[in-house]
């Protein structure tokens, strides 16, 4: 955005008008002269692009790096009975270790900062035979598959 209201003060400063400025970057007429009196007024800082930092984080870069150690661990070297980390534990975690409460369906933003994904253990048949599958696979498979109709 900044560099789309920089050309188009370059623009107005070469002697185009704001109409045909606004057709040429694709910008509403009066965003172009809004630009262009907050560059008369304050020059070119006047229409950089200003951070919007929004809220500061619960938890510091610092307390996430200790969370992803934690996490890595294990959740049996978390204290819980089992080895599937869920977001209600994760939360829980969080809550005992640095001592800050986030809800569970919230957590998950944190998970995914931290670069980590959703995964769901597969389940699969004790009986399941994984030869037999893959002999299936590559003999009768090709038998039966459909081959796609030749144009005529």
């Amino acid at each position: 955005m900044e560099v789309r209201r920089r050309l188009a003060v370059r623009m107005l400063s070469q002697g185009k008008t704001a109409s045909e400025v606004s057709k040429l970057v694709g910008a509403n007429l009066s965003s172009v002269k809004r630009w262009k009196a907050a560059w008369k007024k304050g020059g070119v800082e006047a229409i950089a692009a200003k951070p919007h930092p929004g809220r500061k984080p619960r938890l510091t870069t610092a307390q996430k790096r200790n969370l992803e150690r934690i996490l890595l661990r294990g959740p049996r070297a978390a204290g819980f009975s089992s080895d599937l980390w869920t977001c209600g534990r994760v939360a829980e975690t969080i809550r005992r270790r640095f001592d800050v409460t986030y809800h569970p369906d919230h957590v998950w933003r944190i998970l995914q900062g931290l670069g980590w994904s959703c995964q769901k253990p597969e389940l699969r048949a004790r009986e399941r035979d994984e030869a037999a599958i893959d002999g299936w696979r590559t003999r009768d498979w090709p038998r039966i598959k459909k081959e796609p109709r030749t144009p005529s």
